[in-house]
């Protein structure tokens, strides 16, 4: 079975799980005890599907639930306290950890991947092969909004025709993580757009239109890369880069587009249940297993060691800050 074929039927499987999970929760604290539960960013989503798979395998009794609302939208029931771990593709904001503290939700920030915002054109694009930081603000950024309509209002040297353009939705980490590294402010993103939670849908709408851009998470990029052109970024030294191959996202070399993937745990999870302590400790273990086949870059051995160790004592808080070029991941953990 391909991996898409697995990957339709775990989602169908998982959903019913979540179901399943929300019926029995009538039974009693202790059954609420034995069961976790995540939600949160279509990427990095496919990792958390197949470790909870695995973990299934390994423990039948457990019942983990793993759904994908987005980052914004994960974030938000994780603040309110309706699940145990939220899976993100940026860090997690001033106000969503206000609104965390609000209702004493504390929780443990751990990188489980990393991962290169795609920038893609329709293959019969032979033009945009490098687009700069400047270019791609004003592709996305809102004051474009119903004025930068065709490719040449990008560069004058790029022909007069329609620029057709899809991303994710604006309640994504992807949607927020680029339109801060492009315009240098978040949520600053236009909204005339044909916009998707479901990344597979872009790289459609993408690979369909002879005007289309779009950007994606590298593992959509890597599946369909054979429907699509992959478009470089002027990096801050003035280089045209790729995030393939994906020693340019390890290394920062693609920036400011590379960036790590999360799970946030919340503290009072840990603390309360023990099936979550426990697939957590799984999740780190064993993650990275199919972290390259589902198109992600796993964390340097290094890296794991210490993401281990912040479970281990409990350390609660946000301490990752933005990388500089060329700055190892294990830096900022």
């Amino acid at each position: 079975m391909s991996f898409h074929s697995r990957f339709k039927n775990s989602f169908f499987l998982t959903s019913l799980m979540l179901i399943a999970s929300s019926i029995s929760g009538c039974n009693g604290g202790q059954e609420l005890k034995s069961q976790v539960s995540i939600d949160g960013a279509a990427v990095g989503f496919p990792v958390s599907l197949a470790v909870a798979e695995e973990y299934g395998r390994v423990k039948p009794e457990a019942k983990v639930s793993v759904a994908s609302s987005g980052t914004g939208g994960g974030i938000s029931k994780f603040c309110a306290g309706d699940i145990d771990i939220v899976g993100a593709s940026r860090t997690i904001r001033d106000e969503e950890i206000k609104k965390c503290k609000s209702k004493n939700i504390e929780f443990v920030e751990l990188p489980i991947a990393l991962d290169g915002i795609a920038v893609i054109a329709n293959r019969q694009n032979n033009f945009a092969k490098c687009l700069t930081i400047k270019e791609l603000g004003k592709i996305w950024g809102a004051k474009s909004d119903g004025k930068i309509l065709t490719w040449n209002q990008v560069n004058p040297k790029f022909p007069n025709q329609a620029l057709k353009l899809y991303a994710p939705a604006s309640d994504t980490g992807t949607f927020d993580y680029m339109t801060q590294a492009v315009t240098g402010k978040a949520k600053n993103g236009r909204t005339d757009y044909s916009p998707s939670h479901n990344q597979n849908l872009l790289v459609q709408g993408v690979s369909g239109d002879a005007s289309a851009l779009g950007y994606v998470g590298i593992s959509y990029y890597i599946q369909n890369q054979d429907k699509l052109n992959l478009v470089a970024v002027e990096s801050p030294k003035g280089k045209c880069e790729k995030p393939v191959p994906v020693d340019n996202v390890i290394k920062n070399i693609y920036t400011p587009l590379s960036r790590p993937l999360f799970i946030y745990v919340s503290k009072k999870s840990l603390d309360s249940k023990p099936a979550v302590k426990e697939f957590v400790d799984f999740y780190l273990e064993n993650s990275w297993k199919w972290v390259d086949s589902v198109g992600y870059v796993a964390l340097p051995d290094e890296a794991y060691v210490k993401v281990k160790q912040k479970l281990a004592t409990g350390e609660t808080g946000t301490k990752f800050k933005k990388a500089k070029p060329g700055e190892p991941i294990t830096n900022f953990i």
